[in-house]
């Protein structure tokens, strides 16, 4: 890679998306937006908190200025952060942010065979993409969010804001409800069986089976290959009520070979004929826990409950891979590829070398869509300011 402090300065002279940016976390007023913290990263790890703005030039000036590594994004604070050492200890307070969730490929390490750590490939990225869809849905039908973005983390994950008033005004309590609502997969690395449904499951626990179910095979079987050896078995075995099935199923097993897809029938054969013999209702919970012990998101619950959590910034560049943190839509999740996704010197490269129409420096790299998704997401945060609120309030239609 060409020199990256070099590349970011023209990044943010030339492309990153200020305008829309600022419109997109002053939500129509700009008193809310000189309160908002923001954090930079520079070279050699030096890191700047309590940084707030007053308007769009002034946040441009600074990034041309420092030039950050990295760009993160806090909470909306009673006064101006930059201020914040003007007031005495306990007078400066997160009062808003976003409700953020934060998912990372390594919190999957218990049930991904294909990669660990911060490694991903096409076969585990489908984690992510049932974890988007399963949380998305969950957002706009049982809470009614409509401002939700998604955005790629730039290496191995991605982040969810949701920007809807009623979401921003959440204090620590309300955050973390959504957060347990959300969270099914339950346990440390020493527990076996984390997953718990009960005998009769919430509608959304249905909605997320149903949901997972269709990646089951592509993802477990074929890809990660989950019963192909004794260790993967025992890692299954634990899910299971205990004292049932798992000694006629081991020796079964035996006698099937290695071959997943085998393996996973034969469990299912095998505990729906005992669920049976024991007139156990609601039989195919216990499967449904295993499907959703195996796939179901993981999240970082302390990133959605604290107010005043920092998260990385959409458009900020990732310093080790160099990708930009390009926001997606959750419907267009299937066919997103992060090995894809425009790198800080492919998009320098594609403004020296584009020769067409005049446009926005933007339009001339492969960061086109992603800016104009995030300019409409944008336009749609700023529409629900304090004027257009009041005027809502004060209408007379019925």
């Amino acid at each position: 890679m060409s020199d990256f402090a070099e590349l970011l300065k023209i990044y943010y002279h030339r492309l990153f998306p200020y305008s829309p940016y600022m419109k997109w976390l002053s939500y129509g007023n700009t008193t809310y937006l000189s309160k908002r913290e923001f954090s930079f990263t520079l070279k050699d790890d030096i890191y700047l908190r309590y940084k707030s703005f007053n308007n769009v030039d002034e946040f441009k000036k600074e990034l041309k200025s420092v030039n950050p590594y990295k760009i993160d994004i806090g909470a909306v604070y009673n006064v101006k952060p930059k201020d914040h050492k003007s007031y005495k200890h306990g007078s400066f307070t997160a009062m808003e942010r976003e409700v953020v969730f934060d998912i990372d490929m390594t919190d999957f390490d218990d049930v991904r065979y294909c990669c660990s750590e911060a490694n991903i490939c096409a076969s585990c990225w489908v984690f992510i993409k049932i974890a988007v869809q399963v949380i998305d849905v969950a957002l706009r039908k049982d809470f009614g969010f409509t401002r939700i973005l998604w955005v790629y983390s730039g290496r191995r994950g991605v982040h969810c804001w949701v920007g809807d008033e009623a979401a921003r005004k959440l204090n620590n309590a309300g955050r973390g409800a959504i957060a347990d609502y959300l969270t099914l997969v339950v346990g440390g690395s020493e527990q076996g069986k984390k997953v718990n449904i009960g005998g009769c499951p919430h509608p959304s626990v249905k909605r997320s089976v149903a949901l997972v179910s269709r990646y089951f095979d592509e993802l477990m079987i074929s890809s990660q290959d989950f019963l192909s050896t004794p260790e993967k078995c025992n890692k299954v075995l634990v899910m299971l009520p205990p004292r049932t099935i798992q000694e006629e199923l081991t020796e079964a097993w035996k006698s099937t070979g290695s071959d997943s897809k085998t393996r996973w029938n034969t469990l299912k054969d095998t505990w729906t004929r005992y669920a049976k013999s024991k007139k156990l209702h609601n039989e195919s919970n216990v499967l449904y826990e295993i499907v959703l012990q195996l796939c179901y998101p993981r999240l970082d619950v302390n990133v959605t409950k604290g107010l005043n959590h920092l998260l990385k910034s959409p458009f900020s560049i990732h310093p080790k891979t160099g990708r930009v943190c390009v926001p997606f839509h959750a419907r267009d999740v299937d066919t997103f590829d992060p090995f894809t996704v425009p790198t800080l010197e492919d998009i320098v490269k594609e403004l020296d070398a584009y020769n067409g129409d005049e446009c926005p420096d933007y339009a001339k790299t492969s960061m086109k869509s992603s800016v104009e998704l995030f300019r409409k997401f944008a336009a749609e945060c700023h529409s629900e300011g304090p004027e257009k609120r009041e005027n809502k309030e004060n209408s007379m239609e019925w």
